[in-house]
Formats: structure tokens, sequence, C-alpha cells
């Protein structure tokens, strides 16, 4: 059996647009969803309301599928038969389906809208409507144009025209008007002050955001190198590379090195995206072929393509300035002091038992730990440097003399003044002074603690020998016949062009990167190599690493402290 149905709309002007199409199914559904063959956009109707089916007789038998009814001829019911050859229509909600027999055996459904065809109550609103007092379509739509073009296109670019002349800031609001409808975007976090201040980063209209605009603020950034290295380390541009650049030079696009090829601005309101290591990897991947002078090494992935850390260190007493060893040659560093840890770090020797001696009131009250002696900054990424006062003199007593019920002590650091207390106290002989404090080492007479301050000539001389109270620690000079100390160095950044936090790392054991158990002497530079590191971090693209990681990391295309962070850094990255 078919079902040929023709489906009538009306325009708004009056004109029908008709629709015909053939359905092959003995029984059909009519009702509001789609899948319905006839399907009805009238909330008045069901979502299957009715199912249409011939009888042997020819009838069509029409019965409701709902709760709701249908009208058939005006009468109301849930179950109906048609006679198609006489020609019966079916009211549904706003619709009206009339069945009638084709002369090739079909069954003709022609569907309308009894809205459309409602001419009486179509006059009957026309009253009210405004359509006969306003103007024409047309006329409102080159209106609202005219408007749009003025509000949104001639009153920025005439406000920004005739704007006073002034110096980007974030400090005062824009001059032009009705500039924030021409954004992209949000700014993101960093620049959120400048959502009302357009001008401060687009200086002319029609022009990109060059450099001396992000300069403007960010007047002390470091450049990552000079300008010209920068474009060598490049290389030359690819094809397809070229021709976009060249397409962007006819759009005024800054480049290439401009700040905006870096910083992408209205991509959200969070943080800015951090950079791809695919960017560093362009110039630092292959670039001992392009710069032949370059001591850097190549550098792609950290898991993959990256050189053995370099240290900042001193590696001889009295050097001019420090200088940058690879960690692979397991150098020595000189920072002026007799210092093994594992002496003190070992929980059964006899710092331990010193320690424990001293008890929680000392601070103490058990075997040394790395955080007795160094002490994290304010923001946790560094360390402080060791205070002989605070850190070492509750087991290195600097105490040479008793006066009544007052203990005279050595002031740690001042030479002259240490000197001068030394040889007054030896003008007059006096018994050892003990203080109750038992230190490490020889103590009992003829020991170092007794040797230091006895009465006799060469009472400074003793105190800085290898075996003296000073000398135990640090080593003697002699300038002009004066004895003093070499400097101590304490380093607290050894990475000029790496950054590290150990705030970051602070749920990490000392001992799981740094072996200062193991460590004998101060000379040894107690830094983890690269291979510490890739147990957990690998690069950027990596499935394995416990913390993917990404140059940015790590690394900042601007120094970090200044401009530049080192003097050294200056004198590498022009090639000297």
């Amino acid at each position: 059996m078919t079902f040929r149905v023709r489906t009538i709309d009306q325009t708004a002007a009056g004109r029908e647009i008709v629709r015909e199409r053939e359905i092959a199914k003995d029984t059909i559904t009519i009702g509001r969803a789609a899948e319905n063959d006839i399907p009805l956009p009238d909330l008045a109707i069901e979502q299957r309301h009715v199912s249409v089916s011939q009888t042997p007789s020819g009838q069509l038998k029409v019965e409701a599928l709902g709760t709701l009814g249908f009208t058939v001829d005006g009468r109301t019911t849930k179950s109906a038969t048609l006679s198609p050859r006489e020609g019966s229509e079916l009211a549904l909600g706003s619709y009206r389906l009339e069945f009638t027999s084709a002369s090739d055996g079909a069954i003709a459904v022609t569907v309308r809208s009894a809205e459309g065809h409602d001419d009486h109550a179509k006059d009957a609103l026309r009253g009210f409507a405004l359509a006969s007092v306003l103007p024409g379509k047309r006329a409102v739509a080159w209106a609202a144009l005219a408007v749009i073009v003025i509000a949104f296109l001639a009153v920025p670019i005439y406000t920004h025209l005739t704007r006073t002349p002034a110096k980007p800031s974030i400090d005062q609001r824009g001059q032009v008007l009705m500039d924030a409808s021409w954004s992209p975007g949000p700014l993101s976090a960093v620049h959120h002050s400048l959502e009302k201040n357009c001008e401060a980063c687009h200086v002319k209209a029609f022009v990109a955001v060059r450099d001396n605009a992000c300069l403007a603020c960010h007047k002390d950034i470091g450049d990552h190198a000079a300008h010209a290295r920068l474009i060598a380390a490049r290389g030359p541009m690819s094809w397809g590379a070229g021709f976009q650049r060249a397409v962007a030079n006819v759009f005024n696009k800054p480049g290439p090195g401009a700040c905006t090829d870096c910083h992408i601005e209205h991509q959200g309101s969070g943080p800015m995206p951090s950079t791809r290591q695919e960017f560093c990897a362009d110039c630092h991947g292959t670039l001992d072929q392009r710069l032949k002078d370059t001591t850097i090494g190549d550098a792609s992935d950290f898991g993959k393509v990256h050189p053995e850390f370099a240290a900042l260190i001193d590696t001889a007493p009295n050097q001019a300035k420090p200088v940058r060893v690879s960690l692979a040659a397991h150098p020595k560093q000189w920072d002026g002091l007799r210092f093994p840890h594992d002496i003190h770090l070992d929980p059964r020797g006899g710092v331990a038992r010193m320690a424990m001696t001293l008890g929680k009131a000392g601070g103490y009250g058990a075997p040394l730990e790395c955080g007795n002696c160094h002490r994290p900054t304010a923001d946790g990424v560094r360390f402080l440097p060791v205070n002989m006062e605070r850190d070492c003199e509750a087991c290195h007593s600097l105490v040479y003399d008793k006066v009544g019920p007052i203990y005279r002590t050595l002031r740690h650091g001042d030479i002259a003044q240490m000197q001068a207390d030394l040889v007054a106290s030896d003008r007059s002989g006096h018994a050892p002074i003990v203080t109750g404090r038992r230190r490490p080492g020889e103590y009992a007479p003829g020991g170092l603690y007794n040797s230091n301050f006895a009465g006799g000539s060469g009472v400074v001389g003793r105190a800085m020998s290898p075996d003296g109270v000073c000398g135990e620690c640090h080593f003697a000079t002699r300038t002009g016949g004066r004895l003093g100390v070499m400097p101590v160095i304490q380093r607290s950044r050894f990475f000029a062009h790496g950054w590290f936090s150990h705030a970051d790392h602070k749920q990490q054991a000392c001992a799981s990167c740094h072996a200062a158990k193991a460590s004998k002497s101060s000379t040894d530079l107690l830094l983890p190599g690269i291979g510490k590191c890739r147990e957990c971090h690998l690069g950027e693209d990596s499935k394995k690493a416990k913390v993917p990681s990404g140059c940015v990391m790590c690394h900042s295309y601007h120094p970090r402290e200044g401009a530049p962070a080192t003097a050294e850094l200056v004198a590498m990255r022009e090639g000297e």
C-alpha cells in the first residue's frame, strides 16, 4: 500500500510551498516526534498521536496511540474509519489532513496548517500589530547596518585618530571608545588590567603589536641573545614558512623573533600558555650546525637530547671568577672550608652523641640531619648560608676565657679582633676553660681543647694550625706577616642557565639527590647529575615520565634575575 503525502506550507507573503513524497507501508504513524512517517511540529500533538492502516474493504482505520483523541469531520473520537473514495478530513492540533483515493490506487494525504488559512483571525490581530506603523524590513535592516558601522567602526577609528598621543601605560584608561567590540577574546590573567586600554599595546590602528609596546612596561627584561645571533640560530626558512612570513609581512606582522612569536594574547582569561619545547628545539636541537663558535650543547628533549649539567663553581683557591664545569667530569669545588659531611651525618658517631647530649632545648636531641644546618629561604627555592653562631657554635665552642661567671667568646669572622683577644688572654697564665660542652675529637689534657688556649707563646699560631680551633675548619693564610683565613664561598646558585626550586621537591629526602653521607671532603660537589633528574623528569611528550617536562620548566627565555642574570651569561651569549 502506498500513501502519497502532499505537505502544503504558506509563507508570510501568502505564497504556498508544496512538498510531495511517497510512503510504501500498510500502516503509517502521525505525531510530533521526528521518527513518525508524517511528523507534525505542534505541541498540541503527542509524540506518537495516531496510526492509519487500510482495512480489507479498502477503508482507512485511524486509532489514537496516546491519551488524546482526534477530530474527524468535526467529531472528536479515539477510533474512526474513513472512506478515501468519499474524502475525509482528520484534524490534529493546528493541522488538517485530507485522505482521498488517487487514480492509481494510492491514498493521497494532503497536510495543511490550519493557522495559514485562518484569515479572519489574522484580520483580527492585524489591528494590534505594529507592522502598519513601522518602516519595512529592508529599511530597518539598512538602519541597523548604519548603527553597527557607526558604533563599532567609525567611532573607534575616529577616537583613535583624534586621541591625545600618550605612551603605553597600564595605569591609564584607554581613550578609544567602543574598541572592546573588536577584541577577539579576553586577555590572560597577567594582562587583565589592560582590558579597557587596547591602545596600550595596539599603538597604531590596523598594525600588529610591536616590540616597543611590550618593552614600554617590560623595560628590564633580559635578552635571550643578541638579535643577529638569534636570526642566525634559526637557520633558513622552508618554502612553506617563507611563504607564511611573506603573507604576514603584507599584514604588518613583526618578526621573526618578535615578542608575539611566543606570547600570544586573547586566548582566554587564564594563565598565558607555556611555550612548547618545539619552539626551543627549532634552534637548540641543531645549534652547533649554524653557530660554529657556540659552546652550548644541542638540546631538543630533556629525556633524549640534552647535555650534562654544567655547574658554576670555584675549582681552586684564589680563583679570579667561577667557571662552568660539566658534572660529567666529576669536578671538585673549592669553598675555603675543611668540612667532612660523613662525620657530621654518621648516626653512631661522636657528633650524633653530642647532638643527643645537647637535647631538644638546644635544638637537637637526635643525630644531625641536613636541615639542622641548611635552612631554606623564605620562598623555599634555595638555602641560606650556613651561619657559625646559629648552626655550628653549639658544638664548636669559641669560648676562650672566664671572668667570674662570664664566659668570653672569640668574635667569629673578625680576624684582627680574634688575634687581639687571644694575645691579651695569653699575657697571664690561666687554666683551660671547660664549659661542660664535650665536642667530638680530643678533649683530654694534651688534646685540642687543652692546647688551644693554654698559656705560653704562639697561642694565635696554634689556633690557626690545622689542629687548632680555627684551622680545624678554615685554611690559614699569611699576608705581610699577619695570619688570616681564606674566604669562605657559599654559593646559593650553581646553574646560571637553569632554574631549580627546592620548594617544588620538598617531598623528596635530601639524601635521595645529594650523597652527603658518603662525602669525606668539602671539595666534593654534591650536585645530582642529569641521570638522577631523569628518574622522574623526561621530555614534554614522554608517556613514561612521572613528570613530563618541557624546556620552560627549568629554562627561561629571558634571564630570571636582572638583565642579564650574571656577567658570565653575557659573555656566553655574545660568543666570547
